[in-house]
């Protein structure tokens, strides 16, 4: 039995279809679906370079990767691939060819930095090692159950109200600003800057995931001062994609505010379960999901690797 490596056949959806089933049993903590992956392939920006690779075994389906370059980071050079074999069809090589395809497609366009995020497992720690990858910063898969209890709703302290972003349809730009300022905060070895609302609209306000619905916003003076983005993606599950509040509105539990106001909708539009994700370092939020009653599901660690 050999095994290839070719790239994802977005007009073919078995093709779609095995990829999205062989990343969910290598990595089921997130929401993923072949209107999320087509999407990816199709509106993320040109300067990524994005991909997706498949790691095909007698027309099986058994990895996927997904590489490009970190476009929106001020320091050019830096790429990504990361890498999920299925655990039950590990061992027969498709790990090496991915990452040998992807580790090429990104020396070919100049990448000086390659991150890839390894689940925190001694095989997985060990593959990366063997491959000149060393550990940097971890992140961590929450889940709740949302069967379970809740905090209880409170009411927005004085000057601040909610809303959601469907009340921004027809002019979603102040949640741009307000994602554009809580991104270039947050904890990374790859800085980003949203700097384009244009790529910004294609890549994230139209993503097939979001349900402005329950994506609850803060809003003081009239502009988003803390919002919680949530993506649905046709099951049971749920997600928040993004908690952020403005720099000035920090420190007035804002941010718990508006995920305990999302996690209620979700809960009453019958979403039996809430995934997240956390950096390490973010100790903010790992405290409020803690309160909310998120558990830690599985980690992964970031590994870096300079060519030459």
């Amino acid at each position: 039995m050999t095994v290839i490596v070719r790239d994802l056949r977005i007009e073919d959806p078995g093709d779609v279809g095995r990829f999205v089933h062989c990343r969910h049993l290598a990595l089921p903590h997130m929401l993923w679906n072949g209107d999320a992956v087509r999407h990816h392939l199709t509106h993320t920006h040109p300067d990524a370079h994005y991909r997706c690779l498949v790691a095909e075994e007698d027309g099986e389906t058994i990895g996927t990767a997904q590489t490009g370059l970190a476009y929106d980071s001020p320091e050019p050079g830096q790429g990504y691939l990361n890498i999920y074999v299925r655990p039950d069809r590990s061992g027969r090589g498709a790990g090496g060819l991915l990452v040998r395809t992807a580790e090429e497609h990104l020396a070919a366009r100049g990448a000086t930095r390659l991150f890839s995020w390894v689940l925190d497992e001694p095989g997985h720690r060990a593959f990366a090692g063997r491959r000149g990858y060393r550990p940097s910063r971890s992140a961590h898969f929450l889940r709740l159950d949302l069967g379970g209890p809740l905090p209880a709703l409170q009411d927005p302290p004085p000057g601040v109200e909610l809303r959601t972003a469907a009340d921004f349809a027809d002019d979603p730009r102040p949640l741009f600003l307000l994602d554009a300022e809580v991104t270039a905060d947050e904890p990374s070895d790859v800085q980003a800057e949203l700097t384009d609302y244009e790529g910004w609209l294609s890549e994230t306000w139209r993503h097939p995931l979001l349900d402005p619905g329950l994506t609850s916003v803060a809003v003081a003076g009239g502009r988003p001062v803390a919002f919680s983005l949530a993506h649905t993606d046709g099951t049971t599950r749920y997600a928040t994609a993004m908690t952020g509040t403005a720099r000035a509105f920090r420190g007035r539990g804002l941010a718990r505010l508006v995920k305990t106001h999302s996690l209620h909708r979700a809960r009453a539009a019958g979403y039996e379960e809430a995934l997240t994700g956390n950096d390490s370092d973010n100790a903010p939020m790992l405290a409020i999901n803690r309160r909310l009653g998120y558990e830690i599901r599985a980690t992964e660690v970031r590994h870096v690797r300079e060519p030459g």
